[in-house]
Order: structure tokens, then sequence, then C-alpha cells
């Protein structure tokens, strides 16, 4: 596994990174070679945080945690990851196996902007612009990787609707909804 380390307004000594890579690594069984773990530092308000995102595969793992100590911010989102990992094994092991979450840009057509093109005078302010390829993807695998990266939406292209535009998103009563392109 490949780590990457950012320290956000901290500078925190080598043996805490070390800790940290310690701690991470031990869930390398988990993944395959080309996994990478970008592990990022801060303090806000007198709290130790650490947010860890863990890319393999196409499959992107995300957690953050924060407490009074770095290294009990470090050993609660090791846990939790582990928590994740556990609780969605049978799925993952599944769509592994069937190579859904292998991830392959054919065209520049796939990759998509939620940005409109030329945005009304003074209108709306658009904070954050993301790019990204939609995948082809079951509605299952999508809430799967929702709960994965803890959103509260996923967008997708629906492979039970012939690779139709599609959004998961997660309902305030606890279950899930669809939004589908009508063509």
């Amino acid at each position: 596994m490949k780590f990457v380390f950012t320290d956000k307004k901290v500078n925190l000594p080598n043996y805490i990174h070390n800790y940290a890579e310690k701690k991470v690594g031990k869930l390398d069984r988990f993944f395959k070679e080309d996994a990478t773990a970008a592990l990022t530092f801060s303090i806000e308000k007198d709290r130790n945080q650490v947010e860890v995102t863990i890319r393999s595969s196409g499959t992107i793992f995300r957690v953050s945690e924060s407490t009074a100590d770095m290294r009990a911010s470090i050993d609660a989102a090791v846990a939790s990851l582990e928590r994740q990992i556990r609780k969605n094994k049978t799925r993952l092991e599944k769509r592994l196996r069937q190579g859904a979450f292998e991830r392959t840009v054919d065209a520049a057509a796939e990759i998509s902007s939620f940005v409109p093109d030329e945005p009304e005078e003074g209108e709306y302010k658009v904070v954050r612009t993301k790019t990204f390829a939609i995948k082809p993807m079951t509605r299952d695998e999508a809430i799967l990787q929702m709960n994965l990266l803890n959103h509260s939406f996923f967008a997708f292209k629906n492979e039970d609707a012939g690779g139709a535009f599609a959004v998961v998103y997660r309902r305030n009563d606890g279950g899930y909804g669809l939004i589908e392109d009508e063509t």
C-alpha cells in the first residue's frame, strides 16, 4: 500500500506518520497491490482530526475521526475502516470477483461536470467543481459506494436501465431514493 500524508495547519513529528502507516498498513490484507492510502491530519478546536481515504481497484473508502489525542484518532479511524470493510465484506467480495469495481475511462464523453457551461449573471455562485468518470454499475453497487464514501448521494450509470444516468440518495427516513433519467 502506498501512503500519502498531508498535515493541514499542523507540523507533526515523523513518529506520528510512522504510527499511522503501521496501523493503516494492517488493513493492507484487504486490498490489492494498487491501493493508495491518503491520510490528512489537522487540529481544529483542540481536537486532533484524522481523515483516511483508501483507493483500491476503483473502490474508495473514506473515514474521518476526531479525538483529543492524534494516536487515538488514528486508532479510531482504522477501527472504523475495518468495521466498514467487514460490514460490506460479502458485497465487496462478490463485486471484486465480478470485476465490477474496475474503473475504465474510454472517452472524454464519460467525464461529467455538474457545472453549467455559461452560468447566468450573478444568480448562482459555484464554490467547488468536481470532474469524475461516471461508472456503469447496478443500483446496489451505487448504494454500497455511497455508504463507503459516507455521502448523502451518488451519481452513476445504471446498468439495469441500459446505462442511463441515475442518482441514489439517502432519505431522511433512513431509506434510499433513486432518481433516473427517463430516456
